[in-house]
Parts: structure tokens; C-alpha cells; sequence
């Protein structure tokens, strides 16, 4: 394998080989320019500890877009509007006023009905799974999923699911670090496309406010007020396209990625079924070792420094958490994956005051889609190549030929 030419690599002219193994990238980076300049002037963090600096110091490195996106997106565009009203685009006290709206979709008591709605769509799946031989465990299984959760705590009608998959990838894949005039184009088509379905689901919600399962969270944040303050409709809109897009995009890739790595080593495997209480470290080992989302971006307010290096203000910074959650300095043999591994703090889900707000529910599915999977077909195994999406931002499995038996 060659030499990883260190000083010559730039994010955004990756080579080749990028995609497909990102991580020696990253390792090579870490030991050698762990605050790695690129050519637009911005900068590729890889280190554990730059990355947990920047995550909890709010008041230096801030999560507003706004100047990168007018540039990116044109101040008046439809994808400029839906991400930086987003709220992992907001900072406090915007972010806070939102994020707590949010919360009564995570609490433990709404968490706990859903388990057993997830529990009965993954014995669905799987009982589909039973006849089919071969086939794509991403569009059969692990997209399924987290999607028909999403939509459900949204109210969203079952035959209009596939319709958000497409919105969503146009919308998320929109802020790939470079991005063409035709992506660009049918990511603004989607946000207004999607904007007028929502609308009309606000409408319907608002007439029939029971309407739809218990526990409902888009009800939930047409009514909500917090100090007496209730989302403006714009807002309104966007968090629940947020929530839908970031609700089974990362969760569908986390599921997608455990899968195969337990495929790859079926002593894993048969370890998980015998011992079935370790599908919780599992969960962790997936997100630390193929984290679905690769990269957050923050920048500075004031002039700092990370590593040494000076950074002023303006600062713009890639933060790639496929290189911290492999960071030696953290994690004993990082590039061996370990369902047991113990501890396991990677920021997959970031950390500080954006810590992704559904965690939980996330973790929640994967420890029933691996619990359930693993034991009802314990000579599941790869049946074809393994195709990972040619993205940065995300890594995503499109295509998992898997043979049930």
C-alpha cells in the first residue's frame, strides 16, 4: 500500500481511495498534522482531544452557518433557509429554545412506548427476511426501520415514506464539502417540495389533533411553548424536516454498518448470541468504529489555538470524527473492532450542548435490530461486494447483499 503523502492531502481533492478507507488517512494525519491545513484556508481536525475542545467550548467555536452557507447556498435559496434554521445550525439561545421543545419526544416514559412498536417492526422485517433467500439488507431491513419509526412520531402516512428517503438524500447530501450546480438544484427542489407536504400535514393536524399514534411529536410541537414562546412556522417546518432527514439517516447507516462488521466476523457474532446483554457495548463499538456521520464543522469566533497550531478568528474546521474515535491516545487498539469494548466514549454523537437529541432512540434500535437479527438467523452471511455511498459527510452502506441462510 503507498506512502500517504501527509503534506499534499486536501479534503476537498481527496484521492481515490479516500472513500473506501478513510481511516489511514486520518491515522497518517493524526501523527503528522493532526490540524491539517487545507486549500481553501479551512482546516481537518483528527485528534481526540482538539475535537472534545472544540465540541464544549461554545463560546469559541460556534455551530452557525450562516456565512458558509450564503456563499454555498445563495442567501435567498431554499437549502440556505432549511440549514441555518435547523437546529444543529443554531447556537444558544436559539438552539436551547428549540432543543427543549424537542424533548418531550426523547423523555424515558415516550421512549418506553416505542420500544415495543420497534420491537414489532423489526419481528416484521425479519419474518419478511425468513423467505427471501438473498437480497439487500439496506432497502429490506436497516432503511425500513428508522424511517417508519421517524414517520411515525411524526405522523407521517406510510405510503408517503419513500418520499422523504429521496428529499432527505438530496437535502443532506447538499453539504458535502464540495458540491455541484445539479445537487445543489435538487436539494433547494426538495426543501420546498418538502415544505409543501409538511404544511399540508400541519393543516390536517391541526383539524384532527388526535389523529394519528399516541405520543404523536409533530402535535406535540404545534402545541408546545417554552416561557410562552411557541415555533414560528419556518422553524416549525425545518425542525421536522431535520428530524426526519437526521432521524433515519444515521440511524439506517449505524444499522447497516453493524451488520456487516458482524458478518465479517462471525466469532462476533456467535459471541453476541451467546451472551446477548453485550448488545449495548455493540452499539457503541458500531457508532466508535464506523461513526454514520464522518464530519462537523464549527468556526472560530476569536483568535485560538488547537494542537499548538494558531488558529484566527474566522476559522473554519472540519472536524472528522472518524479520525477521534480511532485516536490511539483514546482507544486502546483502535482499529480492532471489539463488541465488548469498555470504555467507550466516542463523540459519534457529539458532545456538549449538540449532542444529538436522539441518542437514545438510536441506540434503542440498534440494540433490538441486532439483538433480534443475530439470533433469528445465525447463519446469515455476506453474499456479495459491499457498496459504500461516494460521500464524505456520511458513510452510507447503499447496497448489503446478505444470504439468510
Amino acid at each position: 500500500m503507498a506512502e500517504i503523502d501527509v503534506a499534499g492531502f486536501d479534503l476537498l481533492d481527496q484521492p481515490g481511495d479516500f472513500i473506501a478507507d478513510p481511516y489511514r488517512y486520518f491515522a497518517a494525519l493524526r501523527a503528522a498534522s493532526p490540524v491539517h491545513p487545507l486549500s481553501d484556508g479551512s482546516w481537518m481536525l483528527t485528534g481526540y482531544d482538539d475535537m472534545v475542545r472544540v465540541y464544549r467550548d461554545t463560546e469559541t467555536w460556534t455551530s452557525d452557518k450562516k456565512l458558509d452557507f450564503g456563499p454555498k447556498f445563495g442567501t435567498d435559496s431554499p437549502l440556505f433557509e432549511h440549514h441555518t434554521t435547523s437546529l444543529v445550525f443554531r447556537d444558544p439561545p436559539d438552539h436551547t429554545r428549540i432543543r427543549k421543545l424537542f424533548q418531550a419526544a426523547f423523555t424515558r416514559k415516550a421512549l418506553a412506548v416505542m420500544e415495543s412498536r420497534i420491537e414489532a417492526l423489526v419481528d416484521g422485517y425479519l419474518d419478511d427476511l425468513e423467505e427471501a433467500g438473498e437480497l439487500d439488507l439496506v432497502s429490506a431491513f436497516t432503511f425500513r426501520l428508522p424511517v417508519e419509526v421517524i414517520s411515525d412520531m411524526l405522523g407521517v402516512p406510510a405510503e408517503d415514506r419513500l418520499l422523504i428517503r429521496d428529499w432527505a438524500a438530496a437535502i443532506l447530501g447538499a453539504l458535502e464539502p464540495v458540491t455541484g450546480e445539479g445537487p445543489l438544484a435538487a436539494g433547494n427542489r426538495a426543501v420546498d417540495d418538502f415544505k409543501t407536504y409538511l404544511r399540508a400535514l400541519v393543516v390536517h393536524r391541526r383539524a384532527n389533533p388526535t389523529d394519528g399514534r399516541s405520543g404523536e411529536v409533530l402535535s406535540a410541537l404545534i402545541a408546545a411553548e417554552e416561557d410562552g414562546e411557541r415555533l414560528s412556522e419556518i422553524e416549525l417546518l425545518h425542525q421536522c424536516i431535520f428530524m426526519l432527514n437526521a432521524g433515519h439517516e444515521t440511524s439506517t447507516n449505524m444499522l447497516s454498518h453493524g451488520v456487516n462488521e458482524l458478518l465479517r466476523r462471525p466469532d462476533q457474532a456467535a459471541r453476541l448470541r451467546a451472551e446477548p446483554d453485550l448488545v449495548t457495548l455493540l452499539v457503541e463499538e458500531v457508532l466508535r468504529y464506523q461513526p454514520p456521520i464522518q464530519i462537523n464543522n464549527r468556526r472560530a469566533t476569536v483568535d485560538t489555538e488547537l494542537s499548538g497550531v494558531p488558529l484566527p478568528a474566522g476559522a473554519f474546521v472540519y472536524l472528522m470524527l472518524g479520525g477521534a474515535n480511532r485516536d490511539p491516545a483514546q482507544f486502546a487498539d483502535p482499529e480492532v473492532f471489539d463488541l465488548a469494548r469498555r470504555p467507550n466514549r466516542h463523540l459519534s454523537f457529539g458532545l456538549g450542548v449538540h449532542i444529538c437529541a436522539g441518542n437514545s432512540l438510536a441506540r434503542m434500535e440498534g440494540v433490538v435490530a441486532f439483538t433480534k437479527f443475530f439470533q433469528r438467523f445465525p447463519e446469515a452471511r455476506l453474499a456479495g461486494e459491499v457498496k459504500i455511498a461516494d460521500r464524505l459527510r456520511f458513510r452510507e452502506i447503499t447496497e448489503l447483499p446478505v444470504a439468510i441462510r
